[in-house]
């Protein structure tokens, strides 16, 4: 199977918020080759989530998991976690207040 490059993935996945005007925005850039991505989304009231990508070992499958739900203080704590021990870590912002983040689509799930 062909992976894509993060860089690449990430460019896509903005083009394709930006289709359906969804505001995102790279927050930190990560590794372009392999790094592994966040997405955090920020519903603008103070709350938010943090997506992770995750790979499960019995089935093969990738999927976009929770990593963290709340306050947005504490999502970004949970961002500064990951990132102290993954500098390869990119972070991507997307700001909507219902919530959206198509990660659930065809195209980022597999």
């Amino acid at each position: 199977m062909i992976r894509l490059t993060s860089d690449f993935w990430v460019s896509a996945y903005l083009t394709r918020l930006r289709l359906v005007d969804i505001q995102a925005f790279v927050v930190v850039r990560g590794d372009s080759t392999a790094g592994s991505i966040l997405v955090k989304v920020n519903t603008l009231d103070g709350k938010g989530t943090v997506f992770q990508r995750s790979f499960d070992l019995m089935t093969g499958a990738r999927n976009w998991i929770e990593l963290a739900t709340g306050d947005e203080p504490m999502i970004d704590a949970s961002i500064a976690r990951q990132r102290s021990f993954d500098p390869d870590l990119w972070v991507i912002e997307v700001e909507d207040r219902d919530g959206r983040h198509l990660l659930d689509e065809a195209g980022f799930i597999e």
